[in-house]
């Protein structure tokens, strides 16, 4: 959502809500609020167990046009793929497990993101390309939800080329696609890794030390002219 907190950052918190619970998955979601007061608020007082009764409701599906959806690697289809086998066994068995522990955090504009990224498993956010860069300096597995067309467009195919996120926009695909990952230890350490091979964390300060070494020589060659 950005600093302002926009998009549909309430539907996406709802349906992890919900996944979670109803897959067993224990975790704390922190909801980077920006300056959206409102959905702050929203979200310290809703009734979360109202959340995973109305998850069972039918709900409008979010389609994207065959030659718009982008391509996620093999690895993550095969582990989304063994992943429904499995919640499909285990409704005809009639399997139980204990539901997750979950906790959802409003957050307001926050200044140390560095932080929460380093602590976090998997971040679900617009593809911006300043978090994306960051995000691949730590290793961390991306979800992105949306993208402003032009200016945004390019930094999916990052993600995805680099088999280190994925792809959705509909809040349930996005929940389940998540819910997945965090149960499939070894994908995880395959995306971290993937992550890290396309991160550069220290571009900052090289493209820093490059730029005065290129104001050095001319600075150099103008004092020689000056004294000839």
């Amino acid at each position: 959502g950005g600093g302002e907190g926009v998009g549909s950052l309430s539907d996406i918190v709802d349906g992890l809500y919900a996944k979670f619970r109803k897959a067993g998955v224990d975790a704390t979601i922190y909801v980077v609020c920006g300056r959206n007061d409102k959905l702050r608020e929203e979200l310290a007082t809703k009734c979360w167990d109202t959340v995973l009764k109305e998850s069972h409701l039918p709900k409008k599906r979010f389609l994207l046009l065959g030659f718009l959806r982008p391509h996620r690697s093999g690895r993550i289809q095969k582990a989304l793929d063994e992943a429904h086998a499995k919640e499909k066994a285990e409704e005809v068995e009639g399997r139980y497990h204990a539901p997750g522990r979950v906790d959802v955090v409003g957050l307001g504009f926050v200044t140390n993101m560095a932080e929460y990224m380093v602590a976090a498993d998997v971040l679900v956010t617009k593809a911006g390309p300043g978090t994306i860069a960051e995000a691949a300096a730590v290793g961390l597995p991306v979800m992105l939800t949306s993208f402003l067309p032009g200016q945004e467009a390019g930094n999916v195919n990052v993600v995805l080329d680099g088999g280190f996120g994925d792809y959705c926009e509909d809040p349930d695909g996005i929940a389940d696609e998540v819910s997945c990952w965090l149960g499939d230890s070894r994908l995880m350490a395959e995306m971290s890794h993937r992550a890290r091979e396309v991160g550069h964390p220290h571009a900052a300060s090289d493209i820093a030390l490059e730029i005065g070494q290129i104001a050095h020589k001319r600075r150099g060659k103008a004092g020689d002219v000056a004294t000839s």
